[in-house]
């Protein structure tokens, strides 16, 4: 010890960062330590501890990116000490949330891309709890101009992500969440005669079921709103979630009428960081035309310097990420989104062809149409030898995490398995999940390996 201390105070080359003071310790988890310890001793330790994580590659569980170019990592360290919410002293980068604002507007066919309004957010939860604030001040407004109460609000949605049941509860609204059809993998329009009446706020539909990976038919929503309020004169808006298919869609199925082509469709929201590919922590939010938001919403601070307006459910946050989303707009383009989210598509679906030749599984959702992702069941789980709990522990030996799950009501009794391949997930990658697929449905029934020459992942 004498040694090591007379090295450590010298500073001598044969420091080493495992054998510095704070190395000789557990790292203290509940009281901050009495003194400075050395940098690089500090880095490495946490880092040993950050390999204890799982491998973001191999997380086919998550829709977020796990995978960015080094001129993205290179912006969002310029942009560490920018502070999104003050505008008056990061002009740009208010300018550079500006520009992607339009272009999502411009890309999911605003009638007033230009001039329209829209913000980023944390996320695409937040963008989404800002779409519905939207839907239930203006909701509110209409009634109170009519002399009717406003005490009892209601939204209607399908299977929805955990986003809308904390803005129900959150915000004091009644969430009818319509339960699943048989065989059916989203909100059907039919069902909404049954949901709907005058204390609704609005109707949710979401493009890219998390459960399921599915689009849910969002024109056919507007259509079917369209007929109850011809018949009744409820007039019902719909925001568009898009978390994941609202950057998937407009490149892969240009054709597919889901955004502000349809009049009742009155905000959307999607998610920067799942297929919009930028880094962790970013959303937005976009409204069909600026009168769609209420002012009220809108708060004016100035002791950041000038007249700034927000809207967001947090105030200081990060800008990189905004940046890094920018960095992707202009560095893919139209062409390049199309590129990687076919690319990602084509692998959803080979995998898909993969597990149906498997034996036990029946595929939900083959990658076919909405998100780069696979679904699927067991063909029979009361006579399986396994369940897929059991194959998602067999694939997490090998690293891979592939959750398992039930469908919301009325199909909790059906579970599933999901795998979503996002912009860095190789085809490569996939080939081996699915190799261990198979290795792992080998040991949960008779304990055998394929033959050598069994047919592997292919085009």
């Amino acid at each position: 010890m004498a040694l090591h201390a007379a090295n450590h105070e010298s500073g001598t080359p044969y420091d080493d960062v495992y054998a510095l003071p704070i190395s000789e310790h557990t790292l203290p988890k509940y009281r901050m330590p009495e003194h400075v310890s050395d940098a690089r001793a500090v880095r490495a330790l946490i880092h040993d501890e950050l390999a204890l994580d799982g491998n973001a590659s191999q997380n086919l569980a998550t829709f977020c990116t796990t995978w960015a170019e080094p001129e993205v990592h290179a912006l969002m360290a310029e942009c560490l000490d920018k502070n999104m919410i003050d505008k008056d002293e990061y002009p740009q980068t208010a300018e550079i949330e500006n520009r992607c604002v339009h272009m999502l507007a411009d890309l999911w066919n605003s009638p007033e891309g230009e001039t329209t309004v829209g913000c980023s957010t944390t996320g695409s939860s937040e963008a989404g709890m800002l779409g519905g604030l939207a839907l239930k001040w203006r909701w509110r407004a209409r009634r109170e101009a009519e002399g009717k109460p406003v005490d009892k609000p209601n939204i209607v949605a399908g299977p929805v992500q955990v986003c809308w049941e904390k803005f129900a509860r959150y915000f004091d609204v009644e969430l009818r969440q319509v339960p699943l059809e048989k065989d059916a993998l989203g909100l059907q329009a039919h069902q909404l005669r049954d949901y709907v009446d005058e204390n609704t706020i609005g109707v949710v539909g979401i493009l890219g079921v998390t459960y399921t990976c599915v689009y849910e038919p969002i024109a056919e929503i507007c259509a079917e709103l369209d007929r109850i309020q011809a018949e009744t004169g409820l007039d019902i808006p719909v925001h568009v979630d898009g978390a994941s298919g609202g950057f998937i869609a407009p490149f892969l199925r240009p054709d597919l009428a889901w955004d502000f082509r349809l009049p009742r469709v009155a905000s959307i929201n999607a998610s920067g960081h799942k297929y919009g590919m930028a880094p962790l922590g970013v959303g937005w939010v976009v409204w069909r035309s600026a009168d769609l938001l209420p002012e009220d919403l809108v708060f004016r601070v100035s002791y950041l310097g000038g007249d700034l307006p927000t809207f967001a459910l947090n105030f200081s946050r990060p800008g990189g990420e905004i940046v890094a989303q920018y960095y992707n707009l202009l560095r893919l383009g139209r062409e390049g989104y199309a590129k990687v989210h076919g690319a990602c598509a084509a692998t959803a679906r080979n995998l898909a062809k993969e597990v149906a030749a498997m034996g036990p599984f029946s595929i939900l959702y083959d990658g076919q149409g909405a998100l780069p992702a696979v679904s699927w069941m067991l063909k029979d789980p009361s006579s399986s030898p396994f369940s897929l709990y059991d194959l998602t522990d067999e694939l997490r030996r090998r690293g891979w995490q592939v959750p398992a799950y039930p469908l919301p009501a009325d199909r909790q009794e059906t579970v599933i398995q999901r795998v979503l391949v996002r912009h860095g997930t190789s085809y490569d990658t996939i080939a081996l999940l699915a190799g261990d697929i198979r290795a792992a449905v080998d040991r949960l029934t008779e304990g055998t390996t394929h033959a050598p020459d069994r047919p592997g992942f292919h085009h």
